[in-house]
């Protein structure tokens, strides 16, 4: 069994791994701001722990934590994220920092923390939650798209870099999934898109989101993919999984980029 340290644990895929983890037989400890979120994580024996990803000194506590409970530390699943949309144009530079900071820099940080105890072990295993976005790219959302490409290429090298010291890199690419992660989409579309050269294209998107994918999957399928990658001996390096994920991969690979444009530009309409 596994000591697992899951972020963005109180809600949708990071709870759901935590709980899949623990039925398991796993250690695990969960970590994320609402902790009054977490009782679930407690009920079921594991540890649920506050954490800020923007905070250095909370991902310090934290891993220390970890690490002086259990004298080691096999899992990190980062899956803690934040999502921004708006047109390019519309949205500020600081607001695409934030994102940048919380969806590529915080796991790298802890990717930092957990390695000296990895290649002490000769083994690990780094989960980073992506999503199909981090192929894909649909409009007006620029900054998540480049957040989550920018996580994958730094998992890949990462990937290069520790594979010597028996260190398991994995990308999750989540689909479609039902979770409270788009709940500000409509929201965040009017406030820097509503009213400006990209209103029409803004209110056609926030109508959509406001109507929602029935087909979503449930943070359940992620969860357990998640367990299998961290079960086996040698993890694919990459799992789509969810509504979708698969089929607008294939499609993005196929096409040509205008074609692929054309189609993603006609889907939010």
């Amino acid at each position: 069994m596994k000591v697992c340290l899951v972020t963005g644990a109180s809600s949708g895929i990071g709870l759901a791994t935590a709980l899949e983890l623990l039925r398991a037989g796993h250690t695990v400890y969960g970590a994320a701001r609402r902790v009054h979120r977490m009782n679930a994580i407690r009920e079921a024996g594991g540890h649920a722990v506050p954490m800020d990803v923007t905070k250095q000194e909370d991902l310090d506590r934290v891993v220390r934590t970890v690490v002086d409970e259990q004298g080691r530390i096999d899992v990190l699943v980062n899956n803690a994220g934040s999502v921004l949309h708006g047109a390019v144009e519309d949205v500020s530079i600081d607001l695409a920092r934030e994102q940048f900071d919380v969806n590529v820099f915080a796991p790298a940080r802890l990717v930092q923390l957990v390695l000296p105890y990895m290649r002490g072990q000769r083994s690990g295993t780094l989960i980073n939650v992506s999503s199909i976005g981090g192929e894909i790219a649909l409009p007006l959302g620029a900054w998540y798209y480049a957040s989550k490409h920018a996580l994958e290429a730094f998992s890949d090298t990462l990937r290069m870099e520790v594979e010597p010291f028996g260190v398991n890199v994995v990308i999750i690419q989540p689909g479609i999934i039902k979770t409270e992660f788009e709940d500000q989409t409509a929201a965040q579309l009017r406030q820097f898109s509503g009213a400006g050269a990209y209103r029409e294209q803004a209110e056609a998107m926030a109508r959509r989101s406001e109507t929602g994918l029935s087909g979503g999957s449930d943070p359940g399928v992620v969860a357990t993919t998640i367990r299998q990658a961290i079960e086996s001996d040698r993890p694919d390096t990459r799992y789509p999984v969810g509504w979708l994920a698969d089929k607008l991969l294939q499609l993005n690979r196929s096409l040509p980029d205008r074609e692929f444009d054309e189609l993603a530009n006609r889907s939010v309409k």
